[in-house]
Order: C-alpha cells, then structure tokens, then sequence
C-alpha cells in the first residue's frame, strides 16, 4: 500500500504535516495509536484551557463585588467542569477528523513502527500486523510526562498531567512538584477551586525560564492568593502507605514534611522514541531526541523526524512550524530554517505570562549594551478599568543598533499580546517604529508601545 508521505503521530506536529503535505498534492497516510490531535488536542493545550476558563471564571464571582455586582453563594461543581474540558477536547478533536476527510488523508488506526526500506508496520488494536510504505516517513511520536524514581506515578495518588485534568473528584489538598507551565497552571487551577495547593520548584525561581522580573512577579501572586510556594527545594521521597501522601521535602532550612491527597508530578517530559524502530531502521539519537538536520531530516534519507522528539521547545506551535517546514522541503519548495529565537511561549495562570527572545540576564551575559523599558499594568487604563492591576510588559533592545532582543510580559492578555513583538522581531522592526505606529487607546496592548518608548526615555504616562 504505498504513499507519498506517512505521517507517525497526529499531534499539532504530525497532523498538521499532513494537512500541508496534502496541499502540496502528496498522498498522505497518518498513524494514530490513541485520539486525532495528540497529547495538545486531547490532553494538553486546548483541555487545560477550559480548565482554566472555569477557573478564572469562578474567580470572577469570589470578586463579584469588585465590580459593583451582588452574587449569592457560588461554588464550583468539579464534575462539570471536568466534563466541560473533555468536551471541548472531543469537540476538536472531531475537527481534525473533518479537516482530514477535506484533505483525503488516510487515517491508520494502531502504534506505529519504522522499517529499513521506507516501510512503516502499524499494530492495530486487534493486534494484526500491516505494512505500508512510503517514499517519506514523518515520525512525530511526542513526549509524555517524565517520572523520577522518587516520583513514580501510580495514576492514583502520584499523578501526571493526564490523570491531573480528570481527577473523579476535586483533592482537599494538593502537592505540585514543578512549577514550570504544567505545574504553574495546574497550581493556578485547583488553588483557585479552593484545594489547598503546596507548589515546590528546585529551582531559585518559579517558572524558572522566564526572565527573572517575571518569576518573582507570578511568585507574589501566587502567594498573595495564599498558595504555599516553596522554591530552591526538592522531593526526596513520597509515602503513600496511608490515606494520604506525606512527601518529604528538602528545602534551604532543612527536611519538612508535607501532607496532601494528591501529589502532581510536572517535573517535564520524556521523549516517545523507545520501540518505535529507530535502531532497526539505524536512525541516529542523541540525549534521548532525534537528531534532524534544518529541514528535520534523519541520518537516514526519507526518515524525518519533527516536534517534541527533536532539539527545540516542546511546544505546539513550534512543532507545527516544523512539520510545515519538514514537508515544504520534501515538496522541493524555497524555505528557510526556523528561527529557534523568535518562538513565543506561553502560561495561562492568573496573571499570565508570555515571553519571546533573550532575558535580560542572558542579554547581558551575551555582552549587549541595553535598553530596558517597563511598563506597570497599574499605569494602563484599560487594565486598571478591568480590575487587572497585576502585571507589567517589560522589553529590551540593544542600545547599539536598536535590535529589539527580547520581550516579557504578565498580566492579563499577555498571551493575546506576544505575537505583535514576534511579527516585529520577524521584521526587524526598531523601537523608533514601535514608538510610532499607533496603538488604540484604551488597550492593554498599549502597554508594549509605552514599555518600548519607556526604553527610549519617551514614556508619557509613567
């Protein structure tokens, strides 16, 4: 059964490769083992979202009051909006299967396995063996939660993300070990439904690859809404033996003992490359990821490899990008390299927080001459009139030729307002050109403008 390209996994990596290879006119197959879209789709991105919307939504009502308005009793009702997440999943999940059939894609339901010889050998549910072959193999298996031998998750009291955002009932109590984006959210979450959530991060700050400024700013936050937040610590062990899990933390002044129902482990992700054929088929692997080249080709001609498995952010969109990329290339098009210093990335917590290019650590660690400029949320009218006093957008440039080398921004909005300083990089837009193009007034957008003429020493409202 031959194909121009088959595609392994359909995650935002692998279905949208197949979508674009589809355009280009390639016949393409995609092997799924579980549901279309992936981990983003199914149990990642878009689910945590509406978590997340119930959250802030609930949050709203606790401060009703703060506005002007009288609401009565409100309280979550944790099943519900549990239901509510896994039916937007489902709903977009049916969306890819619709964008599939409009493309003539096949779908081939199994686990799949690469072969020397540009051959693919699916295993479907029933346990039957299929070969297929193509004149290109995309292999994009993602990643799934990383475990520690001190962290084994049993999928009951030690849980991973999956398990995180469909708990059969809401936890009095919760440990979150890991504060980066899948901890800080589902801190966020549970916190605000009024679990009692005890945040641990080894590292000195949370959200410990945000610029700094930022890290301490999500830090006050959390902790001004009575989250527990423990940081330069570790897990040393978790027993489980009893009703509840005690986990033994080492922090800066020694042991402490921390008693929670649920322990959600979100110390990162390990990489699906195990039994997938890549030492049959000789493809080369290096720290546990795939080594591509620019345009995601293997050592091997007509094995490719995009997303989470390769060097990169394991992040939606740029896998997206990749496989879009991958595919181009294949079809003999004109493209260029990704630009792995121009990815936006993203946390929806409340504030939220969003960021692209260089800290200013790293900035000056590179030996740049800077220009820094911050603008406070509480300066921004439109923030102040929505009740969103928290935040701030801070950039910064290089003072010799006015590169804008990177932006860090929390508040509300933030995540709607990042790509304008992406497209801008892109461009190689100045602060002058910034400073110049009109921002509407009131919005919280604004605050990028004023933060880049703050840089330049022209901020009128601070």
């Amino acid at each position: 059964m031959g194909h121009d390209i088959i595609v392994i996994g359909s995650g935002p990596g692998g279905y949208v490769a197949a979508i674009r290879a589809s355009q280009l006119g390639f016949k393409v197959g995609v092997v799924e083992k579980a549901e279309l879209g992936g981990i983003c789709l199914n149990w990642g991105c878009i689910p945590t979202k509406a978590l997340l919307k119930s959250a802030s939504v609930f949050s709203y009502f606790q401060h009703a009051s703060n506005f002007g308005i009288i609401a009565g009793e409100v309280k979550p009702d944790f099943a519900a909006i549990i239901k509510r997440s896994r039916d937007t999943a489902e709903s977009m999940s049916k969306g890819i299967q619709f964008l599939f059939k409009k493309n003539q894609i096949e779908l081939i339901q199994g686990v799949g396995k690469v072969k020397p010889g540009k051959i693919v050998e699916v295993t479907d549910p029933s346990g039957q063996i299929t070969e297929y072959s193509a004149n290109h193999i995309i292999i994009a298996t993602g990643a799934r939660s990383r475990e520690l031998p001190n962290l084994k998750q049993d999928g009951k009291k030690i849980i991973g993300y999956r398990e995180a955002m469909n708990l059969p009932e809401q936890p009095k109590s919760m440990v979150v070990v890991g504060s980066g984006a899948i901890g800080a959210e589902f801190a966020y979450f549970y916190h605000t439904l009024g679990t009692k959530v005890t945040l641990i991060e080894m590292l000195p700050n949370v959200v410990p690859f945000e610029d700094e400024e930022v890290s301490k700013a999500l830090e006050r936050s959390f902790k001004k809404t009575g989250m527990k937040v423990i940081t330069g610590s570790t897990v040393e062990s978790v027993d489980i033996s009893g009703d509840t899990c005690n986990v033994t933390v080492k922090t800066k002044k020694g042991e402490e003992i921390i008693e929670a129902d649920i322990v959600l482990s979100a110390i990162g992700i390990a990489t699906n490359i195990e039994g997938i054929g890549l030492e049959e088929a000789g493809i080369a692997t290096e720290k546990n990821k795939v080594v591509v080249d620019d345009f995601y080709q293997t050592n091997v001609p007509g094995y490719y490899a995009i997303g989470d498995i390769v060097h990169g952010p394991a992040l939606a969109h740029v896998a997206s990008h990749e496989g879009i990329i991958c595919v181009e290339k294949i079809a003999g098009k004109e493209v260029a390299p990704l630009d792995y210093g121009n990815i936006p990335s993203c946390t929806y917590t409340h504030p939220e927080i969003a960021s692209v290019g260089m800290t200013e650590k790293a900035a000056r660690e590179a030996g740049y001459e800077l220009l820094v400029g911050k603008f406070p949320y509480t300066a921004s009218g439109k923030a102040m009139a929505a009740g969103a006093r928290d935040g701030f957008v801070k950039v910064i440039f290089d003072k010799k030729y006015g590169e804008w080398l990177g932006a860090h921004l929390i508040g509300d909005n933030v995540t709607e307002m990042i790509a304008e300083v992406v497209v801008a990089r892109k461009l190689e837009t100045t602060g002058k050109e910034i400073i110049e193009a009109i921002h509407p007034h009131p919005t919280m957008s604004e605050a990028i403008m004023e933060a880049v003429a703050q840089a330049y020493d022209e901020c009128i409202h601070l």
